[in-house]
Formats: structure tokens, C-alpha cells, sequence
């Protein structure tokens, strides 16, 4: 089988790294097309994944417009050379569009519910779609659910297990009591009307998070100069590591707190709009709380509560996640064999 795979993102990468690897050790050829957004790039170099870049991330809705246009036209003219049996991604404005003008199926995977205005017309124009079972929106046409999350593709332990060696590489030491931020950019074309942290209000969590440990401060963006001494510049590679050992993950990314749900490590999710699997992961095993940043007072005190809580409590809720769901990599490989 000839698969193509869109990289559009840095979590993408993670997504598909393991997929990439167990398709072409059975046989399949694979070939990547990716987006200069963030470190992405930089990821699939330091993954030793080939790929070709066909643009970099636009500002703005015209922007954004004009560079699906751009990846389109440049995908269609790597479908012509490459005639590949199938087209993957996530979210998958590209593969979609360029899939139904060269009748070529496209397969998006997805979990975010309220990008409506591109789910709208992605999802009618992909042969299938598939999501989490946790997913809370509505799907026309072919739509395939799995019990898991994006997050278990990369960090299942089938597939990762976290070392103290990582992190001690990274400067920090495991034993001791520590916290990561995550701060976004909030410019993809999702991210219309989401509410960012303003700087008093990072400031003022920092602080609250230094009380307890060391602070390490992940961000899209720029950083206030007081700010700047918590920056981790570790290895983009060795992230989950640090995850892993963390006492608290907190901020404003939906996929960084799954994933410190499903390496065991809780996390304090602030953004105006939820997401199927963070409320999923909240509601039935109380790894993620998600506030309103408009409460942001709520989100302090969801930090307190989680540096109270008992460690044995939350290790046990990690063993029922990981119990009752599933790799979601040796699932996506059985079901991409399962079409050809």
C-alpha cells in the first residue's frame, strides 16, 4: 500500500511516527508532506522522518486561506507523482480537498469538536472519518471511532516508556518537586474566540506553581523577560519524559493535558472550549480539570487540589485509563491492512 501522510502540527508528528515505522518495516511505502508551524520540522528531523515541506504557517484568515490554496496545489502535484492508494492526516483540510480533485480517498483523523468551520466541509469531503469514541460531534458520512485517544498513538506504554535518565538530561532532577506550563499561540484557524492568558495572569500561576518546585515554562510564544528564566530548552524529543515525572501539568494546550493524563501526570487544562477526550479523561478518571479562563481564580484552586491529592489516587486512576483503552497505533496498522 502507498500512503500519504499530511504533518500539519507538532502533536501530528508524534501521532504518526510509530504508524510510519510499523507500515514500512510490513512493506508499505510511505511518504510525508509537512508545515513549517512551531517545531514541527524540527521534530521530524530529530525523528529521522523524510519529508517535504510544502508551507509555512499563514496569520489570519486571508493568510490561512491563501496557504491551504498554496498546500493544495502542491499536494495535487505530489499525488500525480507519487499515486498513492490513500491520503492520511489530521484535521485534514489538504488531503481532503486534494483527495476529491485527484479521486484518491482521504482518511482524516480528528478530536476537536468545535472546529466547525473546517469540520463542515473536511468531513463531507473525506472518504472517512475517525475520531476517539469520546468524541462529541457530529460526523456525516463514514465515521469510524476507536477506544482511545491521540495521545496513546506515541505514549501507550507499548510505545514509550519514561526514563529518569531523560529527564535528569534535561537539567532537572525527577526526585525533586516539579511543574510544566504550556502557553499557546492561539492562531490556528480553530482558535478563533478562545480566550489567552493575559501576562499578570501567567505570571501570578507561575508564582502560585513556585511555591510547591521548580517551574518550566513550554511557550509558542515569546515570553515576558520575567519570564524567560523558566523557558524549557530541553530536546523537543525528551518533552514527555518530563512529563512523565512532573507533579502538575498546567495550561492552555488540550493535547499536552491529555497527554500528562495518559502518562499519569495530572493536568490543569484553561481554555474556553473543552474537547471531547479532556472532558472524557476528567469526567470518568479525574486526571484533567478543565477551567474557564474567565475564572481564572478556579484554575488556582484546581492547582491546589491537585498538589493535595494523593499521589496512590492518582496512580490508580492512570491504571484504569491505560486498562481500558487501547494502542491506538497497532489499531490504526490493522485497519489501514484491513482496506488493501
Amino acid at each position: 500500500m502507498r500512503i500519504l501522510i499530511e504533518i500539519l502540527h507538532p502533536a501530528h508528528v508524534h501521532f504518526f511516527r510509530n504508524f510510519v515505522h510499523d507500515m514500512g518495516e510490513r512493506g508499505h511505502e510511505l511518504l510525508l508532506t509537512s508545515r513549517d508551524k512551531d517545531v514541527t520540522v524540527e521534530l521530524l528531523d530529530e525523528y529521522d522522518l523524510p519529508h517535504e515541506v510544502l508551507s509555512t504557517q499563514a496569520i489570519g484568515t486571508v493568510g490561512l486561506a491563501a496557504e491551504l490554496a498554496r498546500r493544495v496545489r502542491k499536494l495535487t502535484s505530489i499525488v500525480n507523482r507519487f499515486r498513492p492508494d490513500v491520503l492520511t492526516g489530521i484535521m485534514g483540510p489538504t488531503i481532503a480537498v486534494a483527495g476529491r480533485l485527484r479521486r484518491v480517498p482521504a482518511v482524516v483523523f480528528y478530536d476537536t469538536e468545535f472546529a466547525s468551520r473546517t469540520n463542515r466541509w473536511v468531513y463531507r469531503l473525506a472518504e472517512t472519518v475517525i475520531t476517539p469514541d469520546s468524541y462529541q460531534g457530529a460526523v456525516p458520512g463514514n465515521h469510524v471511532t476507536y477506544s482511545g485517544y491521540h495521545e496513546l498513538a506515541y505514549l501507550h506504554p507499548q510505545r514509550f516508556i519514561p526514563t529518569e535518565q531523560r529527564v535528569k538530561d534535561a537539567g532537572i532532577d525527577p526526585a525533586e518537586p516539579y511543574s510544566v506550563v504550556r502557553f499557546v499561540s492561539w492562531d490556528a484557524s480553530h482558535d478563533v474566540g478562545e480566550i489567552a492568558l493575559t501576562s499578570d495572569q501567567k505570571r501570578e500561576l507561575v508564582a502560585r506553581l513556585a511555591q510547591c518546585g521548580r517551574v518550566l515554562i513550554s511557550s509558542e510564544k515569546p515570553l515576558p523577560p520575567d519570564l524567560e528564566p523558566y523557558a524549557w530548552r530541553g530536546a523537543r524529543s525528551h518533552i514527555h519524559h518530563v512529563l512523565a515525572f512532573a507533579d502538575l501539568i498546567v495550561g492552555e494546550s488540550a493535547t499536552m493535558s491529555s497527554e500528562a493524563a495518559v502518562l499519569g501526570t495530572p493536568a490543569v487544562y484553561i481554555a474556553k472550549t473543552g474537547r471531547g477526550y479532556t472532558d472524557d479523561q476528567e469526567a470518568r478518571y479525574g486526571l484533567v480539570r478543565h477551567v474557564q479562563p474567565t475564572e481564572f481564580s478556579a484554575s488556582l484552586h484546581a492547582v491546589d487540589a491537585f498538589l493535595a491529592t494523593d499521589r496512590n489516587e492518582i496512580t490508580r486512576a492512570h491504571e484504569r485509563l491505560l486498562d481500558e483503552r487501547i494502542d491506538v497505533t497497532s489499531w490504526m496498522v490493522d485497519w489501514f491492512e484491513s482496506r488493501s
